[in-house]
């Protein structure tokens, strides 16, 4: 159990005294500013997701969330009196978050500002954990410290209500808060440098601006799930390997990829391909009766299309991409299965750009090329992503069914499947982890890679996304 202060208990009886007395009413300018947010908001949670709002005020924000249910709660009987008026679909409670007690476990947790006069913000993020299940996401936003003199202005020039004393935090500061309350930061970025309606400017500025300038944006939306280390978790795993003119590596593949889990299944999808491959891999599962094989040919074109068919029939708990020309060898495979199973992330990323790789694995010109996605994935993802086009790929069936699901929001795009899963998984606010392997040359066969076309198609790709992702 939690324990509140005296002190905590004085401050938050003059919060409450304070928005009591003030008026619940919502000015034009306050009004769109709370359109900004909502519109950032609406584009990080889920769709169907449970929302919780912690310091809903008269619920001006919360009434613009789309959740299939929402839930507010205000230390102030009298903001959540004009909240229920306001919101009459939602369900509000007068709490404090620092003595929160809801019998009830959320998708979201929003938090918009209220950290800023938070009485104690680490007893505050702790007590979410009551009403936060393993795949809860926190969401909120706070003002720069850059801004406080301009907010200190619009009070002045009565352009902002008067508000209570608050403190001013910094993105450091809640990292550290975050931590000593056992929430992991996933992703943070800054949004708005225009709050106020500005004979239309300020949809080019917060659009096509904001993302660029950083520094000067006006609040910091940051994302956070709960710390949680699983041991022990029974999981099976299904490794879908796609294999296109790959006949000499089948064996190979099923002799070198261990058994992980409760079990695991190895998926082969073969791609139209010029050799004898199919054969190989008929003949492989005759021969292989103590591993559990699934055979089948590809419909469609490309490795995308290839990894979608496998997924669609694996049936474990956690599904692996596995190339087949083998330059990721098999027998580091536990590795991305003990990052998911243990719950470190949710998303395990190969990355081949940590560790020496042979000579021959990768030309110069791929290295650059994937040095740069790396750069610029970690910029659109807000995570750090170092080697994006890596064909390990690792995540639960649980989470790419949700992938799938939302695929509408970006469209089928990307022939081969890294980005959309990589974009899929940052849109659902997935942890994503890099896992270091060491690349090995090919022993077989050719790359089905076309370095300028491909390359080509890729960046466009990426242009695609950033519109989807950092400029809207």
């Amino acid at each position: 159990m939690n324990v509140v202060s005296e002190s905590t208990r004085l401050h938050l009886d003059k919060i409450r005294a304070f928005y009591d007395a003030a008026p619940t009413t919502i000015g034009k300018h306050v009004r769109c500013y709370r359109t900004w947010l909502a519109h950032y908001y609406n584009l990080t949670i889920p769709p169907g997701s449970s929302i919780l709002e912690i310091g809903c005020g008269s619920g001006e924000l919360l009434a613009q969330l789309h959740g299939i249910r929402k839930v507010g709660i205000d230390l102030s009987p009298t903001q959540v009196a004009a909240a229920r008026e306001r919101v009459p679909d939602a369900e509000f409670h007068v709490q404090a978050g620092e003595t929160l007690e809801l019998a009830e476990q959320f998708d979201c947790i929003i938090i918009s500002e209220t950290l800023n006069y938070s009485a104690d913000v680490q007893l505050l993020l702790t007590r979410l954990h009551g009403v936060a299940h393993a795949n809860t996401r926190l969401v909120f936003n706070f003002y720069s410290t850059l801004w406080r003199p301009l907010i200190a202005l619009a009070g002045w020039f009565g352009l902002r209500g008067k508000q209570p004393q608050s403190s001013w935090i910094s993105m450091a500061d809640m990292r550290n808060l975050l931590q000593l309350a056992n929430w992991d930061m996933l992703t943070s970025q800054s949004r708005l440098l225009m709050p106020l309606n500005f004979l239309g400017a300020e949809h080019i500025l917060n659009r096509w601006l904001a993302p660029l300038a950083g520094w000067f944006c006006l609040t910091g939306f940051c994302i956070a799930r709960p710390i949680q280390i699983i041991t022990n978790r029974k999981s099976t795993v299904s490794v879908v390997i796609p294999a296109r003119n790959e006949a000499g590596n089948i064996e190979a593949a099923v002799l070198r990829t261990p058994d992980m889990g409760t079990g695991t299944e190895l998926i082969f999808v073969e791609g139209h391909s010029s050799d004898n491959t199919w054969e190989e891999i008929q003949r492989v599962r005759r021969e292989h009766p103590e591993r559990k094989i699934k055979i089948m040919q590809q419909t469609g074109h490309g490795k995308g299309d290839a990894v979608r068919m496998g997924y669609a029939a694996a049936t474990g708990d956690i599904l692996m991409i596995l190339d087949a020309d083998l330059t990721m060898p098999p027998e580091e495979l536990p590795k991305f299965f003990d990052v998911l199973n243990q719950g470190k992330a949710e998303f395990a990323n190969g990355c081949r750009l940590v560790y020496p790789m042979d000579e021959e694995a990768m030309q110069f010109l791929n290295l650059c090329a994937n040095k740069t996605f790396g750069i610029i994935f970690t910029w659109l993802l807000g995570q750090p992503i170092k080697d994006t086009l890596c064909g390990t790929k690792v995540l639960s069936r649980a989470h790419y069914l949700q992938i799938a699901a939302n695929r509408s929001y970006f469209g089928d795009f990307d022939p081969f499947g890294d980005f959309d899963l990589l974009f899929g998984a940052a849109k659902l606010n997935l942890k994503i982890a890099d896992v270091p392997i060491r690349y090995k040359e090919r022993t077989y066969g050719s790359t089905n890679i076309h370095r300028w076309s491909h390359g080509w198609l890729l960046l466009r790709m990426v242009l695609f996304a950033a519109r989807k992702l950092k400029f809207v």
